[in-house]
């Protein structure tokens, strides 16, 4: 699977998921590093297929605000 770590969350998270076979990366590792936009990260998500591990509840509103379909067989994540 394929994750990007956001901001609010340690660095040191993509190694664990990359030592249980995961593909990781951090915002840290983006040009903008921690200062990257969230939707730069929901492009990043789509173009890579990537899930985004993040802290921060406005993330999830604002990928709703830009009406990304969900993909057929995604789970639904969020709050209820």
């Amino acid at each position: 699977m394929k994750f990007l770590v956001d901001a609010h969350l340690p660095a040191s998270l993509c190694a664990v998921l990359v030592r249980h076979g995961h593909d990781a990366n951090h915002t840290l590792d983006l040009p903008a590093k921690n200062a990257t936009k969230d939707t730069v990260l929901n492009q990043i998500s789509v173009d890579e297929q990537r899930v985004v591990i993040s802290k921060d509840s406005d993330f999830f509103y604002s990928h709703l605000v830009l009406g990304r379909r969900r993909v057929p067989g995604e789970p639904r994540v969020g709050p209820a």
